[in-house]
């Protein structure tokens, strides 16, 4: 089946676009309420720039420097806290401007990019988003779909919808809520209910929106999508919620994005060359080793790759007895105690053999 945009749209977008509407004109209204005094904005060099509190924002001083600097930077930090470039300051502070090539500033334009994705993802699914984080390389995106899962032929279907999402320059529009209203928002949702109930433990909490996405989301976020001028969906695979087996089966959408095309297709190349020296490919194509699904996280040595492991070995043991040393053979197996002291099993209980 080709996937396409759901047609209409499912219900719960509009409910969550019909609460922002009233709480973001309350917001406005308190926020052209709030006392404007005059403030000092520092920036890394000791220049001290001007602004009005509650008015004055990030981009604003960016453009003061230079338009060209303003247009690429993804974010700013205020007081060493990352800060949404329109969101207005609040009094005398330190400014820093990022661009992308800063670690800081890549994850929040690939948190910003989950966030397009997402967007797509219920445009096309209908379903419920879970998390979605910036990761070492991109971001990814989890949603419980009750039904279908999701295929490699579904990707040109999402790439296009996010190429028109980023042509319309959906602005990233931050909002404080309050939990209660939160709870009300996201009734439709039963993972986002957990996050609220189990993980945020203050009165309020903020949520972002880009066109119909509305998320549960501390952020920050780049200025609009159109910063986003190339994205790629690069794989899917299916998770756990939290990785508790017991619970939810999700289906999780990886991407990378970048603010220029030419970087994509830079990525792409590397990648491309990673895949030639990929250690799978080549044990196979050598007949060295090959993998099988009953045992995913160790090899099987052929003839060839036989030869090559026992020439190490005996290498390693005649290195050994030249330097005095006496070999020993440790267990295969331990007691869970052990793993928990080393913070293994903290963290990896769920993907590690393990008996009674």
């Amino acid at each position: 089946m080709t996937r396409q945009e759901l047609n209409p749209l499912p219900e719960f977008i509009q409910h969550r676009l019909s609460m922002w509407d009233t709480l973001k004109a309350k917001y406005l209204e308190d926020l052209e309420a709030k006392l404007k005094d005059s403030i000092e904005v520092t920036l890394p060099d000791g220049k001290v720039v001007p602004g009005t509190s509650w008015q004055t924002t990030p981009y604003d001083i960016a453009v003061g420097i230079s338009k060209g600097l303003a247009d690429n930077c993804v974010i700013s930090k205020v007081n060493d806290v990352l800060w949404d470039l329109d969101r207005p300051l609040e009094q005398n502070c330190k400014l820093q401007l990022l661009k992308f090539d800063d670690p800081e500033a890549q994850a929040v334009f690939w948190h910003s990019s989950a966030h397009v994705l997402g967007e797509a993802m219920e445009r096309i699914y209908g379903g419920h988003l879970c998390y979605g984080p910036p990761i070492e390389n991109g971001f990814y995106y989890d949603m419980f779909i009750d039904g279908d899962g999701i295929s490699t032929n579904d990707y040109s279907v999402m790439e296009s919808l996010v190429k028109q999402i980023v042509k319309e320059k959906q602005p990233f529009e931050r909002l404080e809520m309050k939990k209660e209203d939160l709870l009300k928002m996201f009734e439709y949702n039963e993972f986002k209910r957990r996050i609220l109930n189990e993980k945020v433990t203050t009165d309020t909490t903020t949520v972002y929106r880009c066109g119909p996405l509305i998320d549960l989301c501390r952020g920050p976020h780049v200025r609009n999508t159109g910063k986003i001028k190339a994205m790629k969906v690069t794989k899917n695979s299916s998770t756990y919620w939290e990785g508790n087996s017991e619970a939810e089966t999700l289906q999780r959408v990886y991407g990378i994005s970048f603010p220029d095309p030419k970087q994509l297709k830079e990525w792409e190349k590397i990648q491309e060359e990673a895949a030639k020296r990929d250690h799978r490919k080549l044990g196979r194509e050598q007949e060295l080793f090959f993998f099988h699904e009953l045992s995913p996280g160790s090899c099987f040595f052929q003839p060839r790759g036989a030869h090559i492991y026992n020439t190490l070995v005996n290498f390693i043991r005649s290195e050994y007895r030249k330097r005095g040393f006496q070999e020993v053979i440790s267990p295969n197996m331990y007691n869970a105690k052990l793993w928990q002291v080393s913070g293994h099993w903290q963290h990896y209980a769920d993907n590690m053999f393990s008996f009674d």
